[in-house]
C-alpha cells in the first residue's frame, strides 16, 4: 500500500513517535506561542485523542 506512516494512536512519548517513524502534525509553533505568552496557568481543552499528552511531552 505504498509508503504510508503508521498513525500514532495511543503513543504519548514524542521520542518514540520520532524514532519509530509515526505520522504526526508538527505543533512546535503552538508550543512557541504557549512559551511566549508566559501564562501562569494554561488550560488545554481538546477532545479525546487530540494530542494533549503528546504536546505536554514535547514541552517536557
Amino acid at each position: 500500500m505504498g509508503n504510508f506512516k503508521p498513525i500514532p494512536i495511543g503513543v504519548k512519548d514524542f521520542k518514540r513517535l520520532v524514532d519509530d517513524g509515526y505520522y504526526f502534525v508538527d505543533k512546535t509553533l503552538m508550543i512557541k506561542e504557549i512559551l511566549d505568552k508566559k501564562g501562569a496557568v494554561n488550560l488545554f481543552t481538546r477532545p479525546r485523542r487530540f494530542g494533549k499528552t503528546l504536546n505536554l511531552n514535547m514541552l517536557q
